[in-house]
């Protein structure tokens, strides 16, 4: 069996920017089979290339994504592999106080890293706080959307566990209620976001 990551990342003192992280921390107090890490990297950009570097055949990722539905909703994005792939130097930077996913892909595999699959599980946030001092809490649909994402990283990593012997099949989102509306799964292009 092939390890896999589930990654929060963001930042708690942004308000719904926190979901990925407080997200992680939900799931890491949950069972999980052998082979896979569930941890909080917050910010911490070279926390997470590292632990990239130590042979995860899969990297979950949960974090917020703004795309234009109503808060709380729920996405699976599987980015395209050519949005992490030709590098230039100054794509590998990576800045203490943010954590750039895309850039941190792209150092660990400039290191490395063989990370095979990459998956966002991100939700549509609806404030990260004002501008001078940010938000410690999560809105109300956002905090809802935890146990959804839960959901449907646990039906991607029961997807990645068994497709090792089988194809790749696309995974259909959990039920949902109205209050955390979930979107269909989606595989856009490097361009598209």
């Amino acid at each position: 069996m092939s390890p896999i990551l589930v990654a929060g990342i963001g930042n708690i003192f942004r308000g719904d920017d926190g979901f990925g992280v407080a997200a992680a921390q939900r799931m890491a107090g949950r069972p999980w089979p052998a082979g896979v890490t569930v941890k909080d990297f917050g910010i911490r950009s070279l926390d997470l290339t590292y632990s990239l570097l130590d042979g995860y055949a899969a990297v979950i990722l949960l974090d917020t994504a703004q795309r234009g539905e109503p808060p709380g909703t729920v996405y699976m994005i599987e980015p395209e592999a050519s949005a992490i792939a030709d590098t230039q130097p100054e794509d590998l930077l990576l800045s203490p106080h943010e954590l750039d996913p895309v850039r941190v892909l792209r150092l660990a595999k400039a290191l490395g890293g063989q990370c095979r699959r990459v998956v966002l599980v991100a939700c549509e946030p609806a404030s990260f706080g004002d501008d001078e001092w940010g938000a410690m809490e999560l809105t109300p649909p956002v905090a809802a959307a935890i146990d959804t994402a839960a959901a449907l990283v646990e039906q991607v990593v029961h997807q990645m566990l068994t497709e090792e012997s089988s194809p790749w099949i696309p995974v259909t989102q959990p039920t949902h209620s109205e209050t955390v509306p979930s979107r269909p799964t989606e595989r856009p292009s490097a361009a598209g976001g």
